[in-house]
This record gives C-alpha cells, structure tokens and sequence, in this order.
C-alpha cells in the first residue's frame, strides 16, 4: 500500500514538542494539544522515543486512550533505546544539542541492530498504549546526529533495523518502514540499496520555503518514480519560517532571518500567511504524502488548519519564483 494511502489526510501531528522541545510544557496543556488535534480531525500522529527519553510517547498515548485504533495513524521510531537508568551527565545530541533538556532524566542509547529495533518497538507499545505501530522510521541515522560516524551506523541499521522492519511489513506486523532524518543523503543511500525495500521516509527540515533545493534535486524525483512518499517534518524550519528565534534547532543565522523577512514582506504584500505558504508549498510536490508540523499549544493546531486551507493568490507564488526565493523547479500549488 502507498505510503500516502495508509496515512490518507495531508496534515498530521508531529509530537516532537510534547518532549518538552526548548521548554518544560505542562502536562495538562500537552494532552490538550493532542485532544485538539483529534477534535480538529487529525488522524496521523508521528512520535519518537528520542522526545523526551520517551515523555512524548507517554503523553500521547495518554491523550489517544480510548479513542477508536482503527481511526488512526500512528508512526514511531528505532534506533534510540531508553532505559531505566538515568542520565549521570549532559547527553551529546550532535547538532542537536540541549534540545530536549527539559524531557526526562532517562538514559537514551543508540543502537539500530535487530535485537533493539525489535525491543524499541515493544517499549513504545507499552509508552504509546497501544496494540501496534503503524510506520515506523529508523530515526537519525545522518551526518547531523552522528558526524563522521554516520556511514558506520548506516551499516549497523542496514544489516540490523532494515531487515527487521523489512520482514515486520512483509508480515503485515507493520503497514511502512523508511528513515525518519533531517538530511537528503541517508535517504539517497538507503533508495541505491538493492534490498531491502522502504516504503518511503520521513525528512525534516529539508523540503520547507527556506531550505529545498538538494531534496527537490536529487531525491524528490527518485521517490516519485519509484511510487514512495515523503512526509515531511519541520515545515516552518524549527520555527524560524513563522518568526522563530531557531533554525535547525539552533540560533537562525543572519543569512535566514534575512530570506523570512523577504518572503514575509512578499506575504505580507499578498495579504496571506507565511504559515500557509509554508505548508502549501510542501504539500505541492506530488512526492510529499504528508507534512507534520510540531504543536506545543492547543491553539496553534486551528492555526496549521487554516493554513492549509488558506486561498493564496497565484501571483503570490509567482513573484515568489521571481524574487528567487524559490528553486525555479520547485512545484508551485498554480492552478494550470
């Protein structure tokens, strides 16, 4: 089944900041941004073990209880193990950093063999409330997490997760597998491989207004060929598309906060949202299955939803296109 069928609506719920992401969130006002979420229709739901050591499975999976399994997606990852022992000093998150600072105190290793893939998936079960996950996506294994390691852990992954979640879908024990990361060349690697055979992956960062080009380029085409889909995460760059002191979980360079007040001052000039710009033109790439923007607060879930459903003028995109501030191969949501 395509991945765009299984996850079957275009906006779902990315649950990264329900790990306390650069802030301690209350419990209550994280349930109430799930239970938003659903009441808004939302029916895709992506998570981590890496959130929070665990917190934002446990919160969502609190949030979800009792309502009906069947009307609804649930994608997790592998690759991180958390433990019941805690941390005895700071965690190296690479270029991550202390982005989840304020999550749990648990120990979180990396490990993408075949024994903590299948133990990883049994501990989000339990986190998650659930009786099975729908996609799950090897998470991280990239330049950003793990430097010039990275090709080793790859390997460790090809032989060890891939081939677990390969024959976990075959069996139908899962629906998808694919690379859930915030780099191209992973996804790039894992499509020249002869086998195993992903279902597609889930890129963040990589295919928002401020950064697109190497996605649309070299891996964009190559999914679409193949029938695979891209559900992609961090639409607003970490939050700096919509005016965000972050990009890539760090401080946004001079460089962006200048390409944000261009394409604002273009939105501005259009009458229409940067958030709906940002989302719509993810969703244009007939490649793209979903996009999952992050929420921390119930109110921002009525937000994305009327940013998908915003009307923005053609012209907008075309003078967009003009003032270079897209790729001129990007698609564009033009009506013909």
């Amino acid at each position: 089944m395509a991945l765009h069928d299984i996850i079957g609506s275009r906006l779902g719920f990315g649950a990264a900041p329900l790990g306390n992401m650069f802030r301690d969130i209350p419990e209550d006002e994280a349930l109430a941004t799930v239970e938003a979420a659903w009441n808004d229709g939302i029916r895709y739901y992506d998570n981590a073990p890496f959130y929070g050591a665990g917190l934002a499975e446990l919160r969502m999976g609190a949030a979800l209880q009792g309502k009906p399994r069947d009307h609804y997606v649930i994608s997790t990852k592998v690759g991180r193990v958390v433990l019941e022992a805690l941390e005895d000093g700071p965690r190296d998150n690479g270029e991550k950093g202390a982005v989840f600072a304020h999550g749990r105190p648990n120990k979180v290793i990396n490990d993408y063999s075949a024994d903590a893939t299948l133990r990883s998936i049994e501990d989000s079960l339990k986190r998650l409330r659930t009786d099975r996950i729908d996609i799950v996506w090897v998470h991280d294994i990239a330049q950003d997490f793990y430097g010039d390691e990275w090709l080793a852990m790859f390997e460790t992954a090809r032989t060890g997760a891939f081939r677990v979640l390969d024959r976990l879908r075959d069996e139908g024990v899962i629906k998808a597998w694919g690379l859930g990361v915030n780099r191209v060349e992973p996804i790039e690697l894992l499509l020249d491989l002869d086998g195993p055979r992903p279902d597609g992956s889930l890129l963040a960062g990589r295919y928002t207004l401020l950064d697109h080009g190497r996605a649309l380029q070299r891996l964009m085409p190559r999914v679409a060929e193949r029938g695979l889909g891209i559900v992609v995460g961090g639409p607003y760059s970490s939050g700096a598309l919509v005016g965000g002191p972050n990009f890539e979980y760090a401080p946004a360079t001079p460089a962006i906060l200048d390409k944000v007040a261009r394409i604002k001052a273009l939105a501005d000039r259009h009458g229409i949202s940067v958030k709906a710009a940002g989302l719509q033109f993810a969703l244009a790439n007939p490649a793209v299955a979903a996009v999952i923007p992050g929420a921390s607060r119930p109110g921002r879930i009525a937000e994305d939803r009327a940013a998908l459903e915003e009307s923005i003028p053609a012209d907008f995109w075309r003078d967009l296109r003009a003032a270079g501030l897209v790729d001129p191969a990007a698609p564009l949501p033009i009506p013909a």
